[in-house]
C-alpha cells in the first residue's frame, strides 16, 4: 500500500469507528474548547484541579505548536478526549479519556483511530504512550483491539500522582509501540482479530483464585504472565494483594523487555504473551 492510499485507508477507518459510535472527532482549537476538555479529564479520573491533568493553558500550547488535542462530541456532548504531543521520530499519546457516563460505547476506539489517521496524514509511523500493567482491559484495548506492542518497562513513571484513579499506588507503567503501518495494525482497524502466537508458552505467572504465582524459566521463545481479573477491585480490599500483584509482575516483566523480549499479545485467558524479538 503506498503512503497516499494508507493515509486514505487509515482515515476511512477513522470515520467507519465514529459513525459507529455516533460521534464526531475534532481537533480542539478554541480555547472554549480546550477548558471544556480539561475539564472532562479533571473528572474522569477525580483530580482536584484541572492542574492535575492536561491544564487548559498547556492544552493551548500543544495545539498552537501542532500537535494533537481532539475531542470526541456525541451530538453537543463531549464525551471523549485525546492529548499527544511529537517526540523523535513519533507521536507520545499523553493521554486518552472517556466520559464515566460513556463507558464502553467505542469512543476510546474511535479516538485512537482518529489519532492514526492524523499522525499518517503528517509523516509519523509511530505512536507510544504508558499504561499501567495490572489493568487486564487496557492491556487487551492496546493489544488485541488496536495491534500494538509493548517493548519496556517502566518502574514508578510518574512518580506518586494521587488522582481518585492512581491514588497512592506505584506508577508502573509499560511503554507501548503503535507500529501504524503494520500489517496487525491494519487489521486492527478494519476490525479484524489480531492473532494471539499459537507457540509453545512457558507459565512464568499463574493465577491461584485472586493471587499470582511465581514459576522459574529458562529459555524458551514464548512466556506467559497473568494478569487478575480486576486489579481495582483488589486494590480496593486487599492492598497487600494488590502490592504483591505489583511486584510479581514488575519482577517477571522488567528483565525480560530489558532483555530485547517484546508483550505482542493477551491470551484469551488474560495472560500477557511475551515473545522474544531483536531490539528495534
Amino acid at each position: 500500500m503506498t503512503a497516499g492510499a494508507l493515509v486514505s485507508d487509515a482515515e476511512e477507518c477513522a470515520r467507519a469507528a465514529a459513525d459507529r459510535s455516533g460521534l464526531t472527532v475534532v481537533e480542539l482549537h478554541d480555547p472554549v474548547q480546550q477548558r471544556a476538555a480539561s475539564t472532562l479529564l479533571s473528572r474522569i479520573w477525580r483530580a482536584s484541579s484541572l492542574d492535575a491533568m492536561v491544564n487548559p493553558a498547556l492544552m493551548r500550547a500543544f495545539d498552537v505548536s501542532g500537535n494533537y488535542v481532539v475531542g470526541a462530541y456525541h451530538e453537543a456532548d463531549l464525551v471523549g478526549v485525546a492529548v499527544g504531543f511529537r517526540g523523535e521520530g513519533h507521536l507520545h499519546s499523553d493521554i486518552v479519556g472517556v466520559s464515566p457516563d460513556a463507558q464502553r460505547s467505542g469512543i476510546g476506539y474511535a479516538l485512537k483511530q482518529h489519532q492514526r489517521a492524523w499522525a499518517l496524514r503528517h509523516g509519523i509511523s509511530e505512536v507510544r504512550w504508558t499504561y499501567d500493567p495490572l489493568i487486564r482491559r487496557n492491556a487487551y484495548f492496546n493489544l488485541r483491539k488496536l495491534g500494538a506492542v509493548v517493548t519496556r518497562y517502566l518502574p514508578d513513571f510518574y512518580g506518586q500522582l494521587g488522582d481518585g484513579v492512581n491514588g497512592p499506588d506505584v506508577t508502573d507503567r509499560l511503554y507501548v509501540h503503535w507500529r501504524l503501518e503494520s500489517p496487525r495494525v491494519v487489521d486492527a482497524a478494519h476490525g479484524r482479530a489480531v492473532p494471539v502466537p499459537s507457540l509453545a508458552a512457558v507459565t512464568q505467572v499463574s493465577l491461584d483464585g485472586d493471587a499470582p504465582v511465581s514459576h522459574p524459566v529458562a529459555g524458551g521463545t514464548s512466556r506467559l504472565v497473568a494478569l487478575p481479573a480486576d486489579i481495582e477491585s483488589i486494590r480496593t480490599r486487599d492492598a497487600a494483594l494488590a502490592a504483591t500483584w505489583r511486584r510479581v509482575v514488575r519482577d517477571a516483566l522488567a528483565p525480560a523487555l530489558a532483555e530485547g523480549w517484546e508483550i505482542e499479545s493477551l491470551s484469551d485467558a488474560g495472560e500477557y504473551v511475551l515473545t522474544r524479538r531483536e531490539r528495534r
